[in-house]
């Protein structure tokens, strides 16, 4: 069904700017070991064990690595170039098979999804870097885990709910990141005048 398949187009997109490795290796991994599927034949790259491996060690390292305040804002920025592209692609392959029209809609909709998660997850590390310690970093970590994976997995069997849901919890972080930002910056800007009355 061609509006099926485009809800699942946009829901790997919206995935995949979270995580585009670990997007690549859990849809990988869960459609050779025969957890979900068929994919469509566009994804099929996917389902090579040495893709979703490298997929795999590839999100170990961005897992491990964004633990550290301030290399996970690095990592998030560096990657400004890379997820939106791997949404589109993505999205792309999933309806390759179909109109050419739907391919072309899948994939500008898909970069743009992409995009806007990996902003939005963006915003949400350079506000929680703020803080030193790994611990926020290390449950921001999870949560994201089991929000590409639950949006990546389920989309298979319920093409519509997943991506409604997903767009939802975007939108939702992002107003909150926004009134978080303001929340900051107002407070900042109290600051200032005190510090500056102590230091004369």
């Amino acid at each position: 069904m061609p509006t099926a398949l485009f809800a699942q187009a946009l829901a790997l997109a919206t995935a995949a700017g979270v995580s585009t490795y670990g997007t690549v290796a859990l849809l990988g991994g869960a459609g050779y070991f025969g957890l979900i599927g068929p994919l469509p034949s566009g994804l099929a790259p996917v389902e090579n064990p040495w893709v979703f491996g490298l997929a795999t060690a590839l999100y170990a390292v961005e897992f491990l690595g964004t633990l550290v305040p301030g290399i996970a804002s690095l990592w998030e920025t560096v990657h400004t170039a890379i997820r939106p592209v791997a949404g589109a692609v993505l999205a792309a392959a999933t309806v390759s098979h179909a109109d050419p029209r739907l391919t072309l809609a899948a994939t500008l909709l898909g970069g743009t999804l992409a995009l806007g998660t990996h902003v939005t997850k963006l915003g949400t590390r350079v506000a929680i870097d703020t803080s030193p310690e790994p611990f926020t970093n290390g449950a921001a970590n999870i949560a994201e885990l089991g929000f590409f994976g639950a949006l990546t997995l389920a989309v298979w069997q319920h093409p519509y709910l997943p991506l409604i849901v997903g767009l939802a919890v975007v939108i939702g972080t992002a107003i909150l990141v926004r009134a978080a930002y303001r929340a900051i910056r107002g407070t900042l800007r109290k600051l200032r005048p005190g510090r500056a009355g102590l230091e004369r």
